[in-house]
Parts: structure tokens; sequence; C-alpha cells
């Protein structure tokens, strides 16, 4: 079995919210643009002092996820819960773990595809045609007719050029965020990291691809991969573990068992 360096710190940080919720003393769209809500995006703009502590909430339904706010930038986040009434909040710390709601935006949302936001651009999964692994991706499938193919080209290429850094995976720091052009530069990554340049080049190429956090039985410690959509059904894709194994010379199999796989979150 592959044993990975804890990375708990840096993959289930932004999944621990203990709030102690404050009244909102203001309620405005001027930093919240749901313009885009039906493709299930959510954009993001507050202006706040660089060493504030911000978070995004967004809850429907009793279910809810919360994202770390960069101040005075431009970012997008995923509305994953369906169709139907969000809550979306820009919080800010007050002590320890406590959080006040500074504004709050209500939106009812009907999103025109169910996949689209599994396509995007967002914060975590933050790519654009010019970026180099973008253009790779596009050099990978350049003459390949289906998603299957596609697929298999960009992750045959993932699995054979990058190794996992144990060094990186040691000293990361929670709230990572990965940046898929560092990682494509460097050839190396924990597994937030392969985990999010595979999404970015899968959905560039139009496959729609989540990214999952939790605990599988392949690896000993908390852990990233991917589910991808293949001819409808939803793949799960695990580019570390096969990294790892591929490059040692054992076989690996594709499409893991997804009951060998229990998710806590979704990015």
């Amino acid at each position: 079995m592959l044993k990975f360096k804890n990375l708990a710190a840096s993959l289930g940080a932004a999944l621990i919210l203990t709030t102690s919720y404050l009244p909102v003393y203001a309620n405005t769209n001027e930093f919240i643009d749901v313009s885009q809500a039906s493709t299930g995006l959510v954009k993001v703009n507050y202006t706040a002092p660089t060493n504030s502590r911000l978070k995004l909430l967004i809850e429907k339904d009793g279910e809810r996820k919360s994202y770390d706010i960069s101040p005075n930038k431009l970012e997008s986040f995923p509305l994953t819960f369906d169709s139907g009434n969000y809550k979306i909040r820009i919080m800010e710390n007050t002590t320890g773990n406590s959080y006040k709601a500074l504004y709050s935006k209500d939106v009812n949302v009907s999103l025109t595809s169910s996949q689209s936001v599994f396509l995007a651009s967002t914060q975590t999964i933050n790519w654009t045609p010019e970026m180099a692994p973008i253009k790779k991706a596009a050099e990978l499938t350049k003459n390949l007719n289906t998603d299957q193919e596609k697929v298999m080209a960009i992750y045959n290429y993932v699995i054979n050029n990058y190794k996992y850094d144990y060094q990186k995976a040691a000293s990361v720091k929670p709230g990572y965020v990965p940046n898929i052009i560092d990682t494509y530069n460097s050839n190396t990554g924990i597994c937030y990291d392969y985990s999010t340049l595979f999404a970015a080049m899968l959905r560039s190429q139009g496959i729609p691809t989540k990214v999952v956090k939790g605990y599988t039985s392949y690896v000993d410690e908390y852990h990233a991969w991917n589910e991808v959509l293949i001819n409808g059904n939803w793949v799960t894709v695990d580019t570390t573990f096969d990294a790892a194994y591929s490059q040692s010379g054992k076989n690996v199999q594709f499409a893991k068992p997804s009951n060998e796989y229990k998710t806590t979150a979704e990015v």
C-alpha cells in the first residue's frame, strides 16, 4: 500500500469551519456577483486589508461549503448543490474559529446544465486557454475524437511525467490552493496538485471533471482524486496513486472501484 505524508492540514483545513454567527449588518451584491449563477458559478471580489482572514460560505438546504477568499482579488467559486435557493455570505474572522457575516446574498439558482459547473474555471481549478498545461492538453488531444480517448491521453501524460513531492507534503500550509502552472513547470506535486491539474486539463477539453477529497484504502492519509464523466458515467480516477505505481513498474487500473473511495468534500 502506498503511503503519502499527512496532508490533512492542507486538504482538510478548508473543510473545518466552526462559526459563531453574528448578525449580518449589510445585505448587498456589491462584492458578490451571481450573474453567472445559472452556469454554477458565483464571483467574489471583496475589498479589505491584505491581512484579512475571509471565507465564502455557500449554503443550500442544510448543506454548506466554505472557501478561503483572497482580499482584493476576483475569484470564482462553484455552486455544486444543484438548482435551488442558495445563501452566499462573506465571512470575516474575529477570534479563533469564530467568524462574523459581512455581506450576504440570497439567490434562486436554476442551472442551465447540471454539468456546466464541472467545466468551469474556479479558484481551485483555475485555468485559461493561454496557460501552458492547457495548451499541452490541446496538443495531446489534437487528433482524438472521443472523450474516452482524450481522457486516456491526458491521464497517461500525467501519470508518466509527474512525481510525488514528499517534501512539499510535509511542509504545505493550511489553506493551500494548487497552481497548475507551478505543477506543470516543476513536474511534481502532492495529490491536490495532481487532481487539480488533471481536472483543469480535462475541463479545457469539455470533459466534466470533479476534484474530490476524502479517504481510500489505497492511501493511508487524507487524499484528493478525481471523478470524470465518461459516456454518461462518473468514473473514479486517482492519478497520484497511479503515477507512483506506474513509475515503479507496477500495473495500474485506470478506473478505480468507487466503493474504495469515501468522499468527504468536493471542490
